[in-house]
């Protein structure tokens, strides 16, 4: 018996999903949607002209968004610091669609203290007016700031203010670095 064939009738695109994410990547639609230049409308409407989309809006954005996975360990070392009273802040560089997703699809992302989002601020890490956002919002500046973050860009902006980092490689080496700093033991 043959293999289907994937038609254009059948494909959502005139493209296929590796050049989607191409142009998403090398354009500069992605840092406007992120720093809130560009509702996610005006996202949609974008991609569906450059790839002749021929879904909606809310069929792209599950084509989108769907794209994390938790990694559990981390979900566990982020409870555990909240059950010694440490507060917890996402701070992210994302888009109105993946937060959206992202709220929908994993609970433990209601358990943090606040949310610092680019695209609701103009503005994406490393860039220094994102770190202030964070400083004002949890009331903490310098060391009092404990920072893990997968990019070292991202942790050189943070170590440039004072603040304590980590990069995040693998749990068990956040796991590590975040016991060395002695916060899991706060709650006792």
């Amino acid at each position: 018996m043959a293999a289907p064939v994937a038609t254009t009738a059948t494909r959502p695109c005139n493209v296929s999903p590796e050049a989607v994410k191409s142009f998403i990547d090398h354009s500069p639609l992605l840092f406007r949607f992120e720093t809130g230049q560009m509702t996610k409308q005006q996202f949609f409407e974008q991609i569906r002209t450059a790839s002749g989309f021929r879904g909606d809006q809310e069929e792209f954005s599950g084509f989108f968004s769907d794209i994390f996975v938790p990694i559990e360990p981390m979900v566990a070392l982020h409870a555990e610091l909240r059950r010694c009273s440490i507060p917890t802040y996402i701070f992210s560089n994302t888009n109105e669609l993946a937060v959206g997703h992202i709220r929908r699809r994993f609970p433990f992302f209601r358990n943090f203290d606040g949310y610092i989002l680019s695209y609701e601020h103009g503005a994406m890490k490393p860039d220094a007016k994102l770190y202030e956002v964070v400083e004002k919002h949890s009331g903490h500046q310098h060391s009092d700031i404990l920072y893990l973050d997968d990019r070292p860009e991202n942790i050189a902006a943070g170590a440039a203010r004072g603040w304590q980092v980590i990069l995040q490689e693998t749990p068990d080496k956040s796991r590590a670095a975040v016991e060395k700093t002695g916060l899991l033991n706060h709650g006792d």
